[in-house]
């Protein structure tokens, strides 16, 4: 089966396997229920309760049968895509089962998907996983309420999780989750909040978060308190058929001209231009379309830009990438596994065995996105460098790897390959590129 063929079924199975018409099923079942309910409070009588249930049967089997179907369906394209899945890698060779290496790495395993759950703002499933992780005599071994006091839980969640699916710091077991501490889960909900404000176009909550944090902002070469600045000017500047604000002095182009006075004047050193930009749109406010600024007052993507970047800020702040590391290392192995499955299956059609440890035996195309580290290539030895033999800098500029340094020193001291220096092998510098 061809790549094309699979991502056809891959279509198909995303078609199918869908759960709206279970839980729209569902839902119709409850509202049944009910409505019987309420019917049999209202009547309070005996034989009224008996004939309402007797009436309720139907429904209610009905409602059943309907959702034994649509699971029916669901798991039917499940299995048609196992199958094509499985077709697709017949006889491509197997990857190896003697070997797990992060078999032994349980805990860092359910570490990388409750931050992920976490960062995505399902505090309600990271709740669940947390406490399904636990090994079961941490489950099942309770202490005492007589013999020690309890822990009184704090509770974080997203504006809008119900109450039930909210993630207390009580219920994170310090040997699993020791980095999930309680300010963190607070930095993340905020972190939502300011999002889910984002999404209803209001842009105060992430202005005030990086005005609070400019100065590491703007250590960092970061732009995003302009930006946020620069499209609530905008969003203003369109005025109220446009933002959908009371038409006030406070919106159109006098409430962007005021707010621009008010906040652009600290920016002015390091944006001036665009500024300026800005302000001489005004001229054009009756016929933006066919101004030169035109693309400048062009917003159809823009809060879902800054949104990004300010989630990248965010993450970035607390030490974070702004990717999850489960879902980049999802999809690294995603990309990966087709040259890997085809590799292991040459060298079985060969009869030889891999035996490359610590690093691939050949190039993983993967995007640029994914791209972390440079690579490099020991120009003495040709061979690149890795963890245990890494690039080290001589005090003349010249990089090589710190085992090729080792051969060419003849006791403490070395003479570079590429020009007459010499020195001391201690005064050479492991460098990270």
């Amino acid at each position: 089966m061809s790549l094309l063929e699979l991502q056809s079924e891959l279509k198909k199975f995303n078609q199918a396997s869908k759960l709206t018409g279970a839980v729209q099923d569902v839902d119709r079942l409850i509202e049944v229920l009910v409505s019987a309910r309420e019917e049999v409070a209202a009547a309070n009588d005996p034989h009224s309760t008996s004939l309402t249930l007797t009436k309720l049967q139907n429904p209610v089997s009905a409602q059943l049968d309907a959702i034994n179907t649509d699971l029916g369906r669901v798991h039917k394209s499940q299995n048609a895509f196992y199958k094509s899945f499985a077709r697709a890698f017949k006889d491509r060779g197997t990857l190896p089962t003697d070997h797990d290496p992060m078999g032994s790495q349980t805990a860092l395993i359910n570490r990388a998907i409750a931050m992920h759950l976490l960062r995505e703002g399902q505090f309600g499933v990271a709740t669940t996983f947390i406490k399904e992780a636990q090994p079961s005599s941490q489950t099942t071994s309770q202490p005492s309420s007589q013999s020690q006091p309890q822990t009184p839980s704090i509770t974080i969640s997203r504006p809008d999780t119900p109450p039930d699916a909210m993630i207390t710091d009580a219920a994170i077991p310090s040997d699993l989750m020791a980095f999930q501490s309680q300010a963190l889960q607070e930095k993340f909900a905020a972190m939502y909040s300011t999002l889910t404000a984002l999404k209803r176009r209001d842009l105060y909550p992430a202005i005030q978060w990086a005005r609070e944090n400019s100065k590491e902002l703007e250590a960092r070469g970061s732009n995003l308190e302009f930006e946020l600045c620069k499209l609530q000017f905008i969003w203003l500047f369109k005025g109220p058929f446009f933002n959908g604000l009371p038409a006030t002095m406070e919106n159109g182009v006098p409430g962007a001209l005021r707010y621009a006075r008010e906040n652009f004047a600290s920016f002015q050193q390091r944006h001036l231009r665009e500024i300026q930009r800005l302000c001489c749109a005004m001229v054009y406010s009756q016929n933006l379309a066919d101004s030169p600024y035109r693309t400048l007052f062009d917003i159809t993507l823009a809060f879902d830009e800054v949104a990004s970047s300010f989630t990248r800020e965010f993450c970035s702040l607390l030490g974070l990438s702004a990717e999850s590391p489960l879902y980049v290392a999802a999809t690294a192995g995603a990309l990966a596994l087709p040259n890997l499955v085809k590799w292991t299956g040459i060298n079985k059609a060969k009869n030889t065995e891999w035996t490359t440890q610590n690093e691939l035996a050949f190039e993983t195309p993967l995007p640029k996105s994914m791209l972390y580290h440079s690579i490099f290539v020991c120009p003495v030895s040709r061979g690149q460098t890795t963890d245990a033999n890494p690039p080290v800098i001589l005090p003349c500029g010249h990089v090589l790897a710190k085992e090729s340094l080792q051969k060419l020193a003849k006791g403490s001291r070395y003479k570079c390959p590429y020009c007459p220096s010499e020195g001391v092998v201690k005064d050479a510098k492991e460098i990270i590129l």
